[in-house]
């Protein structure tokens, strides 16, 4: 009898693996051991190569060079079910679920209850229960997945793998969708395996969680590996310092010089009320001044109605109800056609869902809203198109791969330049800007905060939305707090305040004291 190899033993291991997209080294001669029944860590810039070997370890890439043991025996995946059939499964930042169906549905799919040829729902359902009670997992088995919230669908994708008799997980960037208290959930669903003797390998932007979760951290820069190391001997510092390969500066840019609050609002917003808020009252509408120059900032929670007030404004989805005022133009019946026509650009929380077309190319997703500029009698010119965004790929920093890489091949901070780089063209007015680095690490944070603060001292209205209260005290000369669909308190620099910001997000303070 084979014996259950020990916790603490080398679950899995890489020796001197490579892979290459194209002109991009992703991975480059990187060796990592993973310990059985441990949390590890992986960190470092985007396009440092942590995803990539993520996607290796889970059978999602092969390696172009290297080896790969799992338990001490070599493998070569050539499909995520060659991984599973190791016990080996990933959990990647956009989740694989089928939205259509049922929690049992999703957590089974694939290793359902069968009988002569037929599903057994009700052994399903016996097997959800003892599952939910092994892992304290508990979500309703009967609900639409499409209906979760991102935490509860994160919940599903762990019971999947639990289910499958995983032995290691592969956690690329759970939490960047999370609320603060939904990252804490999951982190002591993280716990929670490892008590259970699963092995977690966890990529994650977030430095505190990473050292507050992880027994092993392995740091990555520029493909290869710096150093793995113990938590304890890290700080958030020490990290940034190792994966940049310098000191980090000061985290933000100085703020530009207060502007000019007397001069016509280059973005003016009276009584806008947005379709669909929850908790909007219809009689009201939101107001909005934004001078040229100016950052503002709008902090809230989760559902308060800060990304439905953007996209209104935006003219994304439909108001019904108000005026939006371009320096003196009118936004009639705005649509984003027009908004762009005047001078307003949009970073849409979601790069992926709202913001590039995955499999066009950077070329073709940066020119997009522009192809007027570069056209003659309805033909575009390819020269006129590369110049155009050959200059702004240059103003923001883009460095992955040319024009004509698609852009799923970039890392998540190139794509997110990229979606900056579309609006550095001359004309542009507003920059509005909902959630600029989610997702990013903290190298493109600062390069993305420095885009946002050049944009102010050239003079445009910026406008953004960050769930991360450091985010808007450090970079906004002004913050607005929602909630319910309207503004509760405004502060302005250098009264900002992170506490009294979540005071009033929580309704923890009465409107009427700061407004």
């Amino acid at each position: 009898m084979i014996a259950e190899p020990a916790r603490g033993s080398v679950h899995v291991e890489l020796t001197s693996v490579s892979k290459r997209f194209g002109s991009t080294q992703a991975a480059d001669g990187v060796s990592l051991a993973v310990r059985r029944g441990t949390i590890h860590a992986l960190v470092g810039e985007n396009g440092a190569g942590k995803s990539t070997v993520g996607k290796i370890v889970a059978g999602l890439y092969a390696s172009d060079s290297g080896s790969v043991a799992v338990n001490g025996r070599a493998v070569r995946f050539r499909s995520p079910w060659h991984a599973l059939d190791a016990g080996i499964t990933s959990i990647a930042q956009e989740l694989a679920l089928v939205p259509d169906r049922t929690v049992v549905d999703n957590v089974f799919l694939g290793v359902e209850s069968v009988r002569w040829g037929c599903v057994r729902p009700r052994e399903s359902h016996r097997r959800f229960r003892a599952l939910a009670d092994r892992t304290g997992i508990h979500v309703d088995p009967a609900a639409r997945v499409g209906d979760l919230s991102v935490a509860d669908q994160q919940r599903v994708e762990i019971l999947r793998a639990v289910a499958r008799r995983t032995e290691l997980v592969v956690m690329d960037e759970p939490s960047a969708r999370l609320s603060v208290s939904e990252r804490s959930q999951l982190h002591r669903l993280v716990r929670s395996l490892r008590d259970q003797g699963i092995t977690v390998l966890f990529i994650s932007h977030f430095l505190d969680e990473v050292l507050a979760l992880a027994d092993e951290v392995t740091i990555m820069r520029d493909g290869r590996v710096v150093r793995t190391t113990a938590p304890a001997a890290e700080t958030a510092d020490s990290l940034v310092e190792a994966m940049i390969g310098r000191e980090l500066d000061a985290t933000f840019p100085p703020k530009p010089a207060s502007p000019d609050c007397t001069a016509t609002p280059a973005l003016s917003v009276r009584g806008l009320r947005c379709a669909g808020s929850a908790g909007a009252d219809p009689s009201t509408g939101l107001d909005l001044d934004v001078a040229a120059g100016e950052i503002v900032g709008i902090a809230g929670l989760v559902g308060s109605g800060r990304t439905e007030f953007l996209r209104a404004v935006y003219g994304a989805d439909p108001a019904e109800g108000g005026e939006v005022m371009v320096g003196s133009q009118p936004l009639r019946g705005a649509r984003p056609d027009q908004a762009i026509r005047v001078g307003v650009g949009l970073i849409p929380e979601s790069r992926k869902d709202h913001g590039l077309l995955m499999e066009r190319s950077v070329r073709e997703n940066v020119s997009l809203p522009h192809l007027g500029r570069v056209a003659r009698a309805g033909i575009v010119s390819r020269s006129a198109e590369r110049r155009l965004v050959r200059a702004a790929n240059t103003d923001a920093g883009v460095r992955d791969g040319g024009m004509e890489t698609p852009m799923r091949l970039l890392s998540g901070g190139n794509q997110q330049k990229c979606l900056f780089a579309r609006w550095l063209v001359p004309g542009l007015r507003v920059l509005i800007a909902d959630e600029p680095t989610r997702g990013v690490d903290v190298g493109s944070k600062r390069a993305i905060y420095d885009l946002i603060a050049s944009a102010a001292s050239e003079g445009l209205a910026v406008l953004v939305v960050s769930s991360e209260l450091e985010e808007l005290v450090g970079l906004c000369h002004r913050i607005l707090v929602m909630r319910d669909a309207r503004f509760v308190a405004e502060f302005t620099h250098p009264d900002l305040d992170e506490t009294e910001l979540l005071r009033h997000a929580f309704g923890e303070a009465p409107v009427s004291e700061a407004m």
